[in-house]
């Protein structure tokens, strides 16, 4: 039986005005995982994704270079419990 995780991402860089966020939603729904996606004051991109491990870890793939014209410095990961509190993925403003 797949393992359900949640996955909580910092992602630090050139990150915001490329595309970041839909990039990340889409790909994160070609994988079916939940979650969201949205730009930080700081500059950062966080998100959380929730799924099977095999899929979160796909979609963490993608964070850690980003869409053409990102240049991702850090990507930083803090892995939490699995709590299914999202039925899609969505881009929050």
């Amino acid at each position: 039986m797949p393992r359900l995780v949640r996955a909580h991402l910092f992602i630090e860089g050139l990150v915001q005005g490329v595309f970041f966020r839909a990039y990340t939603k889409e790909v994160a729904r070609e994988n079916n995982v939940n979650g969201f996606v949205r730009n930080l004051p700081d500059g950062r991109v966080e998100a959380v994704l929730e799924g099977e491990e095999e899929n979160v870890a796909k979609v963490i793939e993608f964070c850690k270079k980003g869409p053409p014209g990102a240049i991702v410095t850090n990507l930083e990961i803090i892995w939490e419990e699995y709590k299914g509190e999202f039925n899609n993925f969505k881009i929050l403003y």
